[in-house]
């Protein structure tokens, strides 16, 4: 049995991978500036690390759905060209906040343009489905 969508599931375990790795820095930086769970407020570094994870998590719930839509509605290798900068700029957006909240602005950016273009690029191709079938 063959998967139809193997670029766009390769794209979104990456992603998953990603946001697995920011969710273990969360505790292990909890760890290293001995911050109590359940709290969600610290030093600097922890709370970098920590909206580095909570923002990730806020931009999933736009970004798979996006990438899925485009996937099903346009290809699988278009929305896996597009898609793969996601992961790639949040990457990007941590190492970048982790350092200092300055730092995280090309990463979010990349990671944006990509989620914009799959909603877009998913909207058109759904409303050009709509007008050739007539409906």
């Amino acid at each position: 049995m063959s998967f139809a969508y193997p670029l766009t599931g390769l794209v979104t375990v990456l992603t998953l991978i990603v946001y697995f790795w920011m969710a273990l820095n969360v505790g292990k930086v909890r760890t290293k500036l001995n911050v109590p769970a359940p709290a969600t407020s610290g030093p600097d570094e922890f709370m970098r690390t920590l909206r580095v994870h909570e923002n990730t998590m806020e931009g999933l719930l736009l970004f798979l759905p996006a990438l899925w839509l485009f996937a099903l509605s346009s290809h699988d290798l278009w929305a896996a060209i597009i898609g793969v900068f996601y992961p790639l700029g949040r990457l990007l957006y941590a190492r970048g906040y982790y350092e200092a909240a300055n730092k995280r602005s090309l990463g979010f950016t990349i990671g944006i343009i990509a989620t914009g273009l799959l909603i877009l690029g998913a909207a058109i191709e759904m409303i050009m489905s709509l007008v050739n079938s007539g409906m």
